[in-house]
């Protein structure tokens, strides 16, 4: 009789073992679309069968084991955070280039050849009232040509100020729920399989933003480290971080009236924008300090657009100057056409326009030095394929430099784009692997239930033998 309950009481033991299998399968099922989620199982151990020692075997269900694979995790974070960045330099970049027209159809490139031809004009009739207005008009037209492109670039780092702060707000709003993920796993949950897959799910769209690593802690919570180095969560502690925009101190800047760059601050105050150079974050920090800064100028650099409406102006400005408007006696010398915001060398395009006291009349076209009538009018003419390097900016035509300006933009772009498609190819390649270790196969998971559900049925069946052997030998005894 003894044998017989000890039969039944192993029996019921392996019910509850395979039940518990059953109800682990049943919820990897109906989390197989949870973002975050890895599959569980549960470990089997058969019991020692020794009927003489009294041990009648059976089935004992082990800890309950998560398939999550912490390495292929942050090899899945290691590549998303590439893609954040390459996909945020695709739209910066994309918005920049709308700007820089190569066609020579609009913007600066169509206003320098008008005025190039102007020049030529009136080169050909240094007299005619008409050419040289035509000259004025197509100055102005220059001239607001560099002021459009100039506000445009400042649009683009107003914008990308304000993306830089809401990813910021983005970032500590992530870690913010990761803090409460981490309260719940500390009061006892850190078993949970649901609170598991929150988390990770949530430091995967961290990893879109910031390159960030996550470490398990002994009571179910993580650390979150900025960029190895810089922590933004630990246990119930966050450490927020902000943006602003400054001017740097050290060493005093060169040009003060330039667009001040953006930083990234820690917790306690300290800068750490150069410690952020991936992720989405970073892909914005690059164009706003670097990439509009090469354009628009900072504290130490006036900029290429400055740069090149500064020295266009200066060169026709001087030219003009050192001819006459009449040869006299006794000769009137020409006065310059461009002025613009002398104060300081990064606002020169933005400032730049044509003098509006200036007539045709005072367009100095005599060229002393040589005693020609047509001179200077002809050496204006000559900076559409300048030989001499007065005529030149950084050793080429200033369509020449603009080009530059502009293939520097889509060369630019061009490369982000094929490594968007690098990293999506390894962000795939990453995902899968970690499918094929963790993720949740319904072909398995049917298999493992079929399987179980048969030997829950066998597991039955014999109870019910059982049950029936007991019966029967307590009848025996009562008669």
């Amino acid at each position: 009789m003894a044998n017989l309950l000890t039969l039944l009481a192993s029996t019921a033991s392996t019910l509850d073992a395979y039940g518990r299998v059953l109800e682990t399968t049943q919820n990897n099922v109906s989390n197989a679309s949870t973002p975050g989620y890895a599959k569980q199982r549960l470990p089997l151990a058969a019991l020692p069968f020794d009927p003489n020692a009294g041990t009648p075997g059976g089935v004992q269900a082990g800890a309950l084991e998560s398939s999550r694979d912490q390495y292929l995790e942050q090899a899945v974070r290691r590549q998303t955070v590439s893609l954040g960045a390459q996909q945020q330099l695709v739209d910066s970049l994309t918005s920049l280039q709308s700007l820089f027209d190569i066609s020579g159809q609009q913007g600066i490139p169509k206003a320098l050849n008008d005025l190039f031809s102007a020049f030529s004009a009136w080169g050909t009739s240094p007299n005619n009232q008409a050419t040289r207005q035509a000259v004025l008009d197509k100055a102005t037209v220059l001239a607001e040509s560099f002021q459009q492109a100039s506000a445009g670039v400042a649009d683009q780092e107003q914008a990308a100020t304000q993306l830089i702060s809401q990813t910021v707000d983005q970032v500590n709003h992530l870690v913010g729920q990761l803090q409460q993920l981490n309260n719940l796993a500390m009061a006892g949950n850190n078993k949970d399989p649901g609170l598991d897959a929150q988390v990770n799910s949530t430091l995967e769209n961290l990893s879109q933003l910031v390159d960030c690593t996550a470490t398990r802690q002994a009571d179910g919570s993580v650390t979150v480290m900025l960029n190895g180095n810089h922590v933004l969560l630990t246990e119930d502690h966050q450490y927020t971080i902000s943006s602003l925009e400054s001017m740097p101190v050290s060493p005093p800047p060169v040009y003060p009236n330039a667009p001040p760059g953006v930083q990234v601050l820690a917790s306690d105050g300290s800068d750490i924008t150069s410690a952020i150079t991936t992720g989405k974050l970073g892909a914005l920090l690059n164009v706003r300090n670097q990439v509009l800064a090469s354009y628009l100028g900072d504290a130490y650099e006036p900029g290429d657009l400055n740069r090149m409406a500064k020295q266009f102006a200066d060169r026709v400005n001087n030219l003009l100057t050192s001819g006459n408007i009449t040869s006299g006696p006794p000769p009137e010398m020409g006065v310059p056409l461009f002025t613009y915001d002398g104060s300081s060398d990064a606002t020169i395009a933005q400032t730049i326009a044509v003098d509006p006291s200036v007539t045709p009349d005072q367009l100095a076209a005599i060229d002393p030095a040589a005693n020609v009538s047509n001179g200077i009018a002809l050496a204006l003419s000559q900076l559409a394929s300048p030989i001499d390097a007065a005529d030149k900016i950084d050793g080429v035509s200033y369509s020449e430099f603009y080009g530059e300006m502009a293939t520097r933009v889509g060369t630019a772009l061009n490369d982000a784009k094929g490594q968007v498609q690098v990293e999506q190819s390894l962000v795939a390649q990453a995902q899968s692997h970690r499918q094929q270790v963790s993720g949740v196969s319904l072909d398995e998971e049917a298999t493992i239930l079929v399987e179980f559900q048969r030997a829950y049925q066998a597991a039955s069946k014999f109870i019910t033998v059982l049950d029936q052997l007991t019966e029967t030998t307590i009848n025996m005894l009562q008669v």
